[in-house]
């Protein structure tokens, strides 16, 4: 989850707020690619999740990375809530996840071995503590009342907010993880058809990175449970935003959409002030109740932004925000599946061409079978297993015309990242899929054997 933005002077005129969005915009030369993906951590002799606090714990794990690897701490109420470094930082979940939100980068070699290497760093601080991480979408075992929450003063706000808009967000805060990437936009034009192309294709990420078949001990019937979860939050600020496919869309279409979603808090002298179901429309008139008189500034519109759920989310990026977290190979394959079909032109019509004739019903009939079926899903005639391939392949031939190579030159372009999302496409079977497979077959039930097989 985000930290606390800054930099952003007062709000003078409505029109700022679409500028701040717009103020994203930048040349084709300067697109970066930023990596996040979250992780849970565990205790390898029990399975227990982490605590915050204690000698096998989060609060330990961030500690050694400080004090091995020269990560600069971020504190919060005299807790050390996260860490950053050469533009990246590592943060928390509610539940505890860690999280790396990497630093913007030029290519997919470059964000991978980032990724790489903050395993490796995470992997010597924690076997040294008896912990362990794994990737996967969903808690598999663990049940609510075990899960800590940790001390941010955003997430006590949030957790008090969440069972009263939906059924599962709590359960989103605590037991769930993803992987995502944020992705730059040269023009209004350019963001409007990569909002809609990244729309319209979620659904496909989320079939394809498929990781949480189990919940509580048990499989729960769904390829990604964490993408049900989703669908069940709150739907004041989630999901498919069917008005960025109408005519006329734009920054300010998006401002005002991001208006009408209720806020959670103000962020004032390092502490969280309650805001939450207020509109953040009164605070620009002065009028919310949380800070009577006060209007807000844009650092204050920038953290209401981060408030916001959809499965793509628009700031001065877009954020690509379906897929389940899972193992490393897949986690360098989301950022390889977006930069394909988004940052070269040809490919983004590809994808335009592949998707402008589905209405919200149809992409919103995929979301739902996404979830529930990954690559076996069939939405109004419209095979997921087909249009994975479709989709891939354009990718593919995006990343070739990028053309980027990577171990010094061996490495002609990109396109290897996506080898792990090919194997899928050619067996029809994703990571949900294989986990199942051993759960019914050398597993024999036993959900225990999943961290020893599929940890970092």
């Amino acid at each position: 989850m985000s930290i606390p933005q800054s930099g952003g002077g007062p709000i003078e005129s409505h029109a700022q707020l679409a500028d701040y969005l717009a103020a994203g915009c930048k040349p084709k030369a300067d697109w970066r690619i930023g990596t996040e993906h979250e992780k849970f951590g565990y205790l390898t002799d029990t399975h227990a999740p982490l605590p915050y606090d204690g000698p096998r714990s989060i609060r330990a794990v961030l500690e050694g990375l400080r004090d091995r690897y020269g990560w600069a701490p971020v504190s919060e109420g005299g807790h050390i809530i996260g860490l950053e470094k050469d533009g990246a930082n590592v943060s928390l979940e509610p539940g505890g996840a860690l999280e790396l939100s990497g630093a913007p980068l030029e290519t997919i070699h470059q964000t991978c071995d980032e990724v790489n290497e903050h395993l490796r760093e995470v992997k010597c601080v924690a076997d040294e503590i008896g912990v362990g991480f794994i990737g996967l979408g969903a808690a598999p075992e663990w049940m609510h009342d075990e899960m800590p929450l940790m001390p941010k003063g955003r997430y006590k706000l949030m957790d008090a907010y969440m069972g009263t808009v939906g059924t599962t967000g709590t359960t989103m805060m605590r037991r769930t993880c993803t992987v995502q990437v944020n992705l730059d936009f040269g023009s209004e034009a350019d963001m409007v058809k990569k909002m809609r192309v990244a729309l319209a294709l979620q659904p496909v990420a989320t079939a394809l990175f498929a990781n949480s078949p189990f919940f509580e001990g048990k499989p729960n019937g769904m390829k990604s449970y964490r993408s049900y979860v989703w669908r069940n939050l709150d739907a004041a600020r989630t999901g498919m935003l069917p008005f960025v496919f109408d005519e006329g869309f734009g920054f300010e279409a998006y401002a005002e959409y991001a208006l009408d979603v209720p806020m959670y808090f103000v962020y004032r002298d390092g502490k969280y002030i309650d805001a939450l179901g207020m509109s953040f429309r009164d605070f620009l008139k002065g009028e919310l109740p949380a800070l009577p008189g006060e209007k807000p500034t844009l650092s204050d519109w920038a953290d209401h932004l981060t408030t916001i759920f959809p499965e793509a989310r628009l700031k001065k990026f877009i954020e690509m925000r379906g897929a389940d977290g899972g193992p490393w190979r897949r986690l360098c394959a989301l950022p390889a599946f977006w930069v394909g079909l988004t940052y070269d032109q040809g490919a983004l019509d590809a994808a335009w061409d592949l998707v402008k004739g589905w209405d919200a019903e149809t992409r919103e009939g995929l979301r739902v079978a996404a979830s529930e079926q990954a690559l076996q899903a069939e939405v109004n005639g419209i095979g997921m297993h087909d249009l994975a391939r479709q989709t891939l392949e354009i990718a593919e031939a995006g990343l070739k015309a990028r053309a980027y190579p990577g171990a010094g030159g061996l490495l002609p372009d990109e396109t290897h990242f996506l080898n792990a999302l090919k194997e899928s496409v050619e067996t029809g079977k994703v990571a949900a899929d294989e986990l199942l497979e051993h759960y019914h077959g050398d597993w024999n039930g036993d959900l225990s054997r999943i961290y020893a097989q599929y940890s970092y």
